[in-house]
């Protein structure tokens, strides 16, 4: 059976700069940063793709980037399943949660942060999207009948990427 997972960047979200006091992992969207996940979002859902699972960093514009795709999709942002170690954990941390997934989950998705997701799909396929995943993009890699604690190195096909700016480009 086929699996899919959609890999997704967190949308446009504040400087941590502005402040001296915003830690990195609190920085929320931006007005645009919320825009461009909707769009994205929105594009996501009327191409027909749909999920069974949301995982998401527990940084703030992550989860507020999955709470808006969520919304897009119609489900509830209460099903939005929070990790830790998807801030800061490397594209290890996004294999070992693949890898630990339920086999009656066909089609998840994963919020979480750049430059992590981007090795991660790189690692997984022998795609590629460029030199930076953009923000509020989606990577949709499928794996012919794998079960998800097979998923590794090369093993998955990334059949299309998304943008908020431009329509679903297959690789």
């Amino acid at each position: 059976m086929k699996k899919t997972l959609y890999l997704v960047r967190h949308a446009t979200a504040e400087e941590s700069g502005n402040s001296s006091m915003l830690k990195d992992f609190d920085r929320e969207l931006t007005s645009f940063g919320i825009i461009e996940a909707a769009r994205a979002g929105q594009k996501f859902a009327l191409a027909g793709h749909r999920t069974d699972l949301i995982v998401s960093s527990e940084a703030n514009r992550a989860k507020e980037t999955a709470k808006i795709f969520a919304e897009q999709l119609k489900m509830e942002a209460d099903q939005i399943q929070l990790e830790e170690g998807l801030y800061g954990g490397g594209a290890r941390a996004y294999l070992n949660l693949t890898n630990a997934l339920d086999n009656a989950h066909v089609a998840v998705m994963m919020v979480g942060h750049n430059p992590d997701l981007t090795f991660f799909v790189e690692y997984l396929t022998r795609g590629s999207v460029g030199d930076a995943m953009e923000k509020a993009s989606v990577a949709v890699i499928e794996f012919e009948g794998l079960a998800w604690a097979e998923v590794s190195s090369k093993t998955g096909s990334l059949v299309a990427y998304i943008t908020p700016k431009n329509h679903e480009q297959e690789s």
